[in-house]
């Protein structure tokens, strides 16, 4: 299927404005790119119930957090929270780089949002991103009560980078490093840091995240080739799966990480885990944060916003 009219306007603005591949650029010049085209390609901001930064204490010090409350929220209610990852290749992004986003989820699911700045390559490598996800986990759930967040409804989620992330906090909740977690949030998931998928090897060009762009991420992310092989960095590569949270796995075809996505959700699926499917065969990678000129961005998070909301508000009992 070709790419939504919405989408290859978004390339066309970028080939007219000259950006380069991020994979030519240093990672301060590949940042300052981020930040830039974010101005143009996100929509204007929705209005929350309350927005406030915070830190969290983390292996090398603090973690930024930001915490929103939805809209119609009561300001004494426990609500549920989705602790999120953002993307960038663990390399770009922030708080301000997921601000709508995390609102949007926010007011659609009627939760608390806590979104966590770990640490980024390649001044931090592999595992730093992930001990700080786990440390800003752990913070929030220990803190709870003060945070207006229900403890016994939590999820994780995130998109690409963050989504691997988020994949890595599930598994440490099943395995006790983590309290539990109801639902892992899985956007366009990077799982397998070998890269031997037909699409890492197959979306080459015309598209924001190409398979060169991502090799560059993952080189700056590894510290050596021997962590690909770590469960911690390569989620598929995990011996079983079984046993973690219900989840929802968003893939889309102009991706180089399609394919084990796919492979991620088909994993979960055959070994147990209730999992929700969607997949996008006209958008790229990354399309969710363009919903200034992508108008599937903010269907595709309605959609997922929904399914997270039944998770984290589960029907009670018949009356």
């Amino acid at each position: 299927m070709p790419l939504d009219p919405d989408a290859q306007l978004v390339i066309d603005m970028i080939r007219a404005a000259g950006r380069p591949p991020f994979e030519t650029l240093t990672p301060p010049e590949a940042r300052q790119a981020y930040s830039n085209s974010r101005k143009v390609l996100q929509p204007r901001l929705q209005d929350v119930a309350e927005v406030r930064n915070l830190n969290a204490p983390g292996p090398a010090g603090d973690i930024p957090l930001r915490i929103y409350r939805g809209l119609g929220a009561d300001p004494a209610e426990k609500l549920p929270a989705l602790v999120y990852f953002h993307g960038g290749g663990w390399l770009l992004g922030d708080l301000d780089s997921h601000d709508g986003v995390c609102r949007r989820f926010a007011n659609v699911a009627r939760c608390c949002v806590v979104s966590v700045d770990y640490r980024m390559a390649p001044e931090h490598k592999f595992p730093a991103a992930v001990d700080d996800s786990a440390a800003a986990t752990r913070w929030v759930m220990s803190n709870a009560a003060s945070l207006g967040i229900d403890a016994s409804r939590v999820a994780v989620g995130g998109d690409s980078a963050g989504g691997n992330l988020a994949a890595v906090m599930a598994l440490m909740a099943r395995d006790g490093g983590l309290p539990p977690v109801v639902f892992q949030l899985l956007i366009y998931p990077a799982t397998d840091m070998r890269m031997v998928t037909a699409s890492s090897q197959t979306v080459t060009e015309g598209v924001p995240l190409t398979s060169a762009t991502m090799r560059w991420f993952i080189n700056h992310y590894m510290r050596s080739a021997e962590d690909a092989n770590d469960w911690r960095a390569s989620p598929l590569r995990a011996a079983d799966l079984s046993g973690t949270a219900q989840a929802l796995v968003l893939t889309c075809a102009y991706d180089p990480l399609c394919d084990e996505g796919i492979a991620y959700a088909q994993r979960l699926d055959r070994e147990g885990v209730r999992v929700t499917r969607l997949h996008f065969s006209d958008q790229p990678h990354g399309f969710m944060s363009m919903g200034r000129i992508v108008h599937t961005a903010d269907v595709a998070i309605d959609m997922m916003g929904a399914v997270l909301k039944k998770a984290l508000w589960p029907p009670g009992p018949p009356e």
